[in-house]
């Protein structure tokens, strides 16, 4: 199989942009609090092995539990996950794999009353750059770990 192209070598200033932006999230509480549950679903849900790679390593730095990384595929049936994380999770779902008849009045207003309305907006860009990320990633194939040392996730224990 052909090696695809290293985008952020080839767009080095929209990359960069791109990962400003990405920092820029991680100033929010809400984006601390609820980054990784969000960043390890989308990117399952979108089948991108390097983002999956990442936000293991990125959860377990940051001392996630394993068994609620384990989770995270069966968070409905989970009895781990707080209310908030759990509303999270829904909207970062129905964000990911958005239907041909958008986000339900009903999950929108599940969301609303664990969130700020700043919150659910901060929340709403993460579930954008994630899915960002995973599009990137998955069309150019990047092999996961490739960046564990530019990201520091040796840290992590986990080759």
């Amino acid at each position: 199989m052909r090696e695809r192209l290293n985008y952020f070598d080839v767009s080095a200033g929209l990359s960069r942009q791109f990962l400003d932006f990405s920092h820029a999230l991680n100033e929010k509480a809400v984006i601390r609090e609820l980054h990784d549950l969000i960043t390890l679903r989308a990117s399952q849900i979108n089948g991108c092995a390097f983002c999956v790679d990442m936000h293991v390593k990125q959860a377990r730095i940051a001392g996630e539990r394993e068994l609620r990384l384990h989770h995270v595929t069966v968070w409905r049936e989970s009895g781990l996950f707080s209310a908030r994380e759990r509303a999270a999770l829904a909207w970062t779902e129905a964000l990911t794999t958005l239907s041909a008849q958008g986000v339900d009045d009903t999950l929108y207003e599940a969301v609303r009353s664990q969130f700020s309305d700043e919150e659910l907006s901060d929340l709403t860009f993460l579930v954008v750059g994630i899915n960002g990320w995973n599009r990137l990633n998955v069309a150019f194939r990047t092999p996961p770990g490739s960046a564990d040392a530019a990201f520091g996730l040796e840290r992590a224990g986990l080759s």
